[in-house]
């Protein structure tokens, strides 16, 4: 054990699609910049409306399939000097199944190391000072992406309403491209295809949004002319996340359980059953899904590649999953929820003829079933 005692408390709060993050921020910072000069004569400071904002993304898999998804929670200013901050809450992920929003969060986002990405950008208010007089106007902004530990300088075509004197609606005057491998997710898109059993999913994303921008001070609420022209509906604003819940359905625990096995993200050096620190933001992911399930008993199960002998891969597969149970009920977790297994070489999921396939084959997985009394 390496010293996990306490960190997973401390991290216990950090809690279709891949593209939409990325495209999302793209959107949220050209509203920010376009609220402007006059606007800001009247009220210096503006907020996003995330209960009127919509943010929507196409992504494309076995090459003729497209979904629409969304992200949900999002946040943002704009200062009077024309700097803007926009903020999407990764978890908030939707894409209208639960399964498939926790493999967007933990196989591609990686929601437990990034939780949210951000879009900056700084304008000149002077460049909008006509905006109250012709209340629409068209734009072209930069701005910086901040995803996945991945800064990227991009750029972006808006329509700017002024709906009335305290509401500013920023829009995309065209979907706009993201391409994962600018944000090092290629390997992520990679994992969602093996988990959803889809042949292919193309690495770039289309993605649409109409923010809506109060004035500081201004009411919040729209009235209903504002709602329908914005496209608000009840699937529209922010939505609780995980972090928020105090239980799982027994569908969303197996769901996590699943995909929790599936990230690869607890790590181990080489031929030893010793926690590598890089583990410690998927095992407080873990110790807030297993806390979530009291219901069920969660076995921890270790493998191994077939390299060495398969007794000693057996051994080396059993301390890494007692490893990582220690580190669960260092936690807090009640014994009686927590099991391990090691099962060395004898259940791979990839052939062990390359480095990449024994790779796959050396995890940690999660499995439950009902607790019994």
């Amino acid at each position: 054990m390496f010293g996990f005692v306490g960190f997973v408390r401390q991290e216990r709060s950090i809690s279709k699609s891949w593209r939409i993050a990325a495209i999302g921020l793209v959107v949220a910072v050209f509203g920010l910049s376009l609220l402007g000069p006059e606007a800001a004569n009247a009220q210096p400071n503006w907020t996003l409306d995330p209960a009127n904002s919509t943010l929507t993304y196409q992504s494309v898999k076995k090459n003729t399939i497209v979904e629409t998804n969304k992200i949900r929670n999002l946040s943002g200013t704009l200062t009077s000097d024309g700097a803007a901050k926009v903020s999407f809450d990764l978890n908030s992920v939707d894409t209208g199944i639960d399964l498939r929003n926790v493999r967007m969060r933990f196989l591609f986002f990686e929601t437990f190391k990034y939780p949210t990405a951000e879009v900056t950008a700084k304008v000149d208010p002077a460049a909008f000072a006509d905006l109250a007089t012709k209340r629409r106007m068209t734009a072209h902004i930069p701005f910086r992406l901040s995803l996945h530990g991945v800064d990227k300088d991009l750029e972006a075509n808006v329509v700017v309403t002024m709906i009335t004197d305290s509401m500013v609606s920023i829009a995309s005057d065209a979907p706009v491209a993201v391409h994962v491998e600018d944000f090092g997710l290629l390997p992520n898109v990679e994992k969602l295809q093996q988990a959803a059993n889809v042949s292919s999913i193309v690495p770039t994303a289309s993605v649409s949004f109409d923010f809506v921008f109060n004035a500081d001070g201004a009411k919040v609420a729209p009235p209903p002319a504002v709602a329908a022209a914005t496209g608000a509906a009840a699937d529209v604003g922010p939505v609780a996340t995980d972090a928020a819940k105090t239980a799982f359905s027994a569908d969303e625990c197996m769901n996590r359980f699943a995909v929790l096995s599936r990230t690869g993200a607890i790590y181990f050096r080489p031929a030893s059953a010793r926690l590598d620190e890089k583990s410690r933001p998927l095992l407080a992911e873990v110790v807030d899904v297993v806390g979530k399930c009291p219901k069920l008993k969660v076995e921890v199960s270790g493998h191994t590649d077939s390299d060495g002998s398969p007794t000693a891969n057996r051994i080396l597969s059993e301390r890494r999953a007692e490893a990582v149970a220690e580190a669960i009920l260092a936690a807090g977790i009640p014994s009686a929820q927590i099991t391990v297994s090691g099962y060395g070489e004898d259940r791979p999921v990839a052939p062990n003829d390359t480095a990449k396939d024994k790779a796959l084959n050396r995890r940690i997985e999660f499995s439950a079933t009902p607790l019994v009394n």
